[in-house]
């Protein structure tokens, strides 16, 4: 029986996330660089631009779900952007995800944040389950658009 238990992610975490990180990356077609991972995650912490939280089965990590700040001007308040989300091969089927959303929420629930917003590809069909069984609605109000710089 698998023993899942998630807690938001500190500096001395970056040796556990760097791995699941770069996994996740790779998940997306990018090359693995453990190097530029760590200093990326080192980034967030040291400036404190992210919220992480990590997944543990037993003491094996299987997961994380990172949390950028920002805010509604419209709604004049605060709102967080789920940028990542990862679950290893392990950890999926054990409601990894579901917990690691869990988290995210309750964390954007304690700072009366209204909302937390998410985009996944138009592909990942499982990410989307996961989202709508958690209670995500897909948004049919706003397109999103990128401008590559």
């Amino acid at each position: 029986m698998n023993k899942i238990t998630v807690r938001q992610a500190v500096l001395t975490d970056i040796d556990v996330l760097v791995p699941l990180f770069d996994s996740y990356r790779q998940f997306y077609g990018r090359s693995s660089d453990l190097g530029a991972v760590s200093e990326f995650l080192s980034a967030r912490f040291n400036h404190g631009e992210s919220v992480l939280f990590i997944a543990f089965d037993a003491d094996t990590p299987v997961g994380f779900t990172q949390l950028y700040p920002s805010f509604s001007s419209v709604s004049l308040s605060r709102i967080f952007i789920l940028n990542d989300l990862f679950v290893t091969a392990e950890g999926r089927r054990k409601r990894v995800g579901t917990r690691l959303l869990s988290a995210a929420v309750d964390y954007a629930k304690s700072l009366n944040a209204v909302r937390l917003t998410l985009s996944t590809e138009i592909t990942n069909k499982s990410a989307q389950a996961l989202y709508e069984s958690a209670g995500w609605k897909q948004d049919d109000q706003f397109d999103v658009y990128h401008f590559t710089l």
